[in-house]
């Protein structure tokens, strides 16, 4: 377990930090800037969850994913480095993946089929998912470029479950602007050159 009893350390003050190995690398090294951009769509789907507290079923859905967050944030922030540790290093496993995709076929089968690209837009909640989803594909490049170094590893359930959680945050969207009910304002589409 974690014990967090004193915040602020001053270990960091040159410009440095710790992966969960103790290995120091600069705070801008792709890996930090991963798992950073990871606790980044954590946040944004914290404030999406502000206006997803009445649908029970969705914010049930976001709140492991908040869970699961932290987990790919501990497996990227332990590298592996071929050498064997004195723990066994947290992991995403397929199974994230795997619930992650019944959960999108659950919400989607609701919905009807897209016509036009949407706007990331409608109600406050719909749009919170919507800038979730953007971070999290930055995310997703930034693990991908990570995961194409040949020194580092990245295990492919970890890359699978962002690409799996972008495509679930736009589904889920879209899930909202329809409303549980299906008596909401819908998705915002998207009308190729309209303001010309």
């Amino acid at each position: 377990m974690v014990t967090l009893n004193k915040i602020y350390t001053r270990t960091g003050d040159k410009g440095t930090t710790a992966l969960a190995s103790g290995e120091r690398v600069p705070k801008h090294a792709l890996r930090i800037e991963s798992y950073g951009t990871v606790d980044e769509a954590n946040s944004a789907i914290g404030v999406a969850r502000l206006h997803t507290g009445g649908m029970e079923k969705l914010d049930a859905m976001l709140a492991r994913i908040q869970n699961d967050l932290f987990d790919l944030g501990a497996d990227l922030a332990t590298p592996d480095r071929g050498e064997k540790l004195d723990y066994e290093p947290l992991r995403i496993v397929e199974a994230q993946v795997t619930r992650l995709e019944a959960e999108i076929d659950e919400l989607n089968a609701a919905l009807e089929p897209l016509r036009s690209f949407v706007l990331p837009a409608g109600t406050p909640a719909a749009a919170c998912l919507h800038l979730a989803r953007t971070i999290c594909r930055r995310a997703e490049r930034l693990v991908a470029a990570l995961a194409e170094k040949p020194e580092e590893r990245v295990g492919a359930p970890a890359l699978r479950y962002l690409n799996r959680l972008s495509d679930f945050l736009f589904v889920a969207a879209r899930w909202v602007n329809k409303g549980p009910d299906g008596k909401g304002p819908g998705d915002v589409l998207w009308t190729p050159g309209a303001s010309r």
